[in-house]
């Protein structure tokens, strides 16, 4: 997607993309994010998302990347905590305590700047990708945090009724993306309740991707 698309959402406040009060399926598969010692877990293209109010309570260190800085001025602010912010070459960083976030375009990001992290919540960032970035994000992915886990939620309905974003992002491209760097288990698929923007039937996917040995 043009970075214009993006900001345009942002400014005009359409977000239905956006959780209000954070993913269930998080909360439910969270162990396999939790389970390192002093987790520190990266959450890219992540808006303004309840997820990370979630993961900071629960004793996260949590570091984002976010091409919207409206989108991590309202994050902040909803947080009630006031961002020291920097220039880290061509991104800022937003940073107080165990939260920082990169704003910026993310591939512009690297492992040395991001630094280590012990895994990664990817919640709506592959499926705000249409296919031909897909592949040019995941092999980033892999790069900068050096195939830390990551737990995956994504969407699987009928691309034809509804355009996307979110697009569908199935099984099949998943292990498409990713099988060559990870070992891939799907956790759960469930019903969406409600289907995808109250337009299409849809299941969401739930993933483990563990690092091969």
């Amino acid at each position: 997607m043009e970075h214009d698309f993006w900001h345009s959402k942002w400014h005009k406040n359409e977000i239905g993309f956006h959780e209000p009060e954070g993913n269930a399926l998080l909360v439910k598969h969270a162990d396999t994010l939790l389970a390192a010692t002093s987790p520190r877990i990266f959450v890219p293209l992540c808006g303004k998302t309840k997820d990370i109010h979630w993961l900071l309570a629960n004793g996260c260190e949590v570091v984002g990347a976010e091409l919207s800085e409206i989108a991590i001025t309202q994050l902040f602010t909803e947080l009630d905590i006031e961002p020291e912010v920097t220039s880290v070459g061509s991104l800022k960083l937003f940073k107080n305590g165990p939260l920082s976030i990169f704003v910026g375009d993310i591939f512009e990001l690297t492992d040395e700047t991001l630094g280590n992290v012990t895994g990664i919540y990817d919640r709506a960032a592959l499926v705000a990708l249409p296919t031909a970035l897909r592949e040019k994000y995941a092999a980033h992915i892999c790069t900068i945090t050096k195939c830390a886990p990551i737990l995956l939620i994504s969407f699987d309905y009928d691309q034809s009724v509804m355009p996307g974003p979110p697009f569908c992002v199935d099984e099949t491209e998943v292990t498409r993306l990713y099988n060559a760097s990870y070992s891939i288990s799907l956790l759960e698929r469930e019903p969406l309740e409600g289907g995808l923007k109250g337009k299409v039937a849809a299941d969401s996917l739930v993933f483990n991707l563990q690092p091969e040995a």
